[in-house]
């Protein structure tokens, strides 16, 4: 930037418009202070109302300054150059306008009108949240560009910013570059997805958003782990929902050698019976099953295997079926041994 531009352009600013301006955005924002005491009696509707005010007070305040010094010399006067284009005011405030609304248009866009359609086709979650990403980015790609061609900026311009950034690349920048190519390559490619269970280091966690440049994990004890996108690309990792949402689970245990086998087998199948019918996730297709393992030295050993249609209940439904194991081998007196 030119010094001696931006000293010209502060000469030729009228310092009673500044007062004009300060006035005017103490007046909206007492009016938004008023108009939020006033919503507070709505809590219903606070949330939707506060955005609204919002919008008011920001699109206001803009289309005021556009409005009321539409014949200013200071709103048009140079403030720097870029390129052959010189950049004013009103330009800068056009742009961030077209800017600023797009971001609201991908926001009503991706909360307002899309849910209908996923909910029409029933998509789950994470194609939802990747039609969501795609949306978004392009009505903001579309809004920077239409901003740039509205104050002058030629795009051919912008080949220079592209050999700068391809040697930053170059020179530091390959993990943030790479980091956000895997994350549009997951988004696309989807081994994994918003919503999927994941096991990354012998920590299990479910995906809660995959960002440009870090996907958030959030763990079975609420805590969150944020994983550059590409390590799922090049690391191993275990997705529990990848293309079939069930998951076996066995529950292994050992009981005294002499114990009659087909009892216990009666026995496991019927504690499997009796938890489908309080947990739902509990399959009965394909059919629970009592595998014989082998024999310890003073033990049989036996583990009973299920399959359930939610990865998430997993740890809920093991305990279940522990618990009602240990009920029904103490009603049965049957002894269940360490290995």
């Amino acid at each position: 930037m030119d010094i001696q531009t931006l000293k010209n352009w502060i000469h030729s600013f009228n310092y009673m418009s500044l007062i004009i301006i300060a006035a005017v955005l103490m007046g909206m924002l007492i009016v938004r202070w008023i108009l939020l005491t006033i919503l507070k009696k709505l809590p219903k509707h606070h949330a939707a109302l506060r955005s609204i005010v919002n919008w008011f007070t920001f699109y206001g305040t803009l289309l005021f300054l556009l409005l009321y010094f539409s014949k200013a010399k200071w709103m048009f006067a140079k403030i720097f150059k870029f390129g052959k284009v010189d950049i004013t005011l009103f330009l800068i405030i056009v742009a961030v306008l077209i800017i600023s609304l797009a971001s609201r248009l991908s926001k009503i866009s991706t909360n307002v009108l899309l849910p209908g359609i996923y909910n029409r086709y029933h998509l789950d979650k994470g194609t939802r949240y990747t039609f969501d990403r795609v949306v978004h980015y392009s009505i903001m790609i579309i809004a920077i560009i239409i901003s740039l061609t509205t104050v002058g900026i030629n795009l051919s311009a912008l080949t220079m910013f592209a050999g700068i950034i391809s040697v930053g690349i170059g020179f530091g920048l390959q993990n943030i570059a790479s980091n956000f190519i895997s994350g549009v390559i997951i988004l696309f490619e989807r081994p994994i997805k918003v919503g999927d269970r994941v096991l990354i280091d012998d920590i299990i966690g479910d995906v809660e958003k995959i960002n440009m440049r870090a996907t958030i994990i959030k763990t079975v004890n609420n805590e969150h782990i944020i994983v550059p996108n590409s390590y799922f690309l090049g690391e191993k990792v275990v997705n529990r929902s990848f293309s079939d949402p069930r998951l076996r689970i066995s529950i292994p245990f050992t009981v005294d050698i002499g114990t009659d086998a087909e009892k216990v087998r009666e026995s496991l199948m019927e504690i499997a019976r009796e938890e489908s019918l309080v947990s739902p996730a509990v399959l009965l297709d394909p059919e629970p099953f009592v595998n014989f393992v082998g024999f310890g030295a003073n033990n049989l050993q036996f583990e009973l295997s299920i399959m359930i249609s939610d990865p998430n209940q997993l740890a809920i439904i093991k305990s279940n079926i522990n618990f009602r194991i240990n009920k029904q081998f103490y009603e049965n007196k049957l002894e269940m041994v360490s290995k």
